[in-house]
């Protein structure tokens, strides 16, 4: 009875620790783009925000005014992605071209280079991590979600946004 008591006691204490983990990181929104609506943005006032350079074959740095409303939330930018297909860093083998080409995208529209990146679904193949690592880009996955709240455009995330508010 008292391993179980101690073993309670640890559990619950790993999950405060977490909470509390949580809550002093910075917050982040995934998937801004401007085809995808994202009052999240608004809601929450996240402190990143991984942006799709290539949404449904739509460049960002064509959209000047998203470009520049996203620049004044004073953000850090982030790279997600290339085009956000189901997890294209997965099943794909991202070319060192295919990447060029979304960074090029986030500097035309932010004036800036990504130093974070997050592939899409947080999958990613040994080889594309290799290709990411190789471009000096501060690869995020699971470990980021688990303690950061994380947020997603459109509330499209696996937990809803509401619930991500709580924990």
């Amino acid at each position: 009875m008292k391993k179980i008591k101690i073993i309670i006691l640890l559990v619950i204490s790993l999950i405060a620790i977490i909470f509390l983990i949580r809550l002093l990181n910075p917050t982040e929104i995934d998937d801004v783009s401007p085809e995808i609506s994202c009052p999240e943005i608004e809601k929450y006032n996240p402190d990143i925000l991984y942006v799709i350079p290539n949404f449904e074959g739509n460049p960002i740095s064509k959209n000047i005014s998203f470009c520049k409303e996203i620049l004044l939330l004073n953000k850090t930018l982030a790279l997600h992605g290339i085009n956000h297909t189901h997890r294209e860093f997965l099943y794909e083998n991202i070319s060192q071209e295919n990447l060029d080409f979304a960074i090029s995208e986030f500097q035309k529209c932010f004036n800036q280079t990504p130093e974070k990146f997050k592939p899409p679904h947080l999958q990613i193949s040994s080889e594309n991590k290799k290709l990411i690592q190789e471009n000096n880009l501060n690869l995020k996955t699971w470990f980021n979600q688990g303690t950061h709240k994380v947020y997603h455009c459109n509330d499209s995330g696996i937990l809803p946004n509401k619930i991500i508010r709580i924990f």
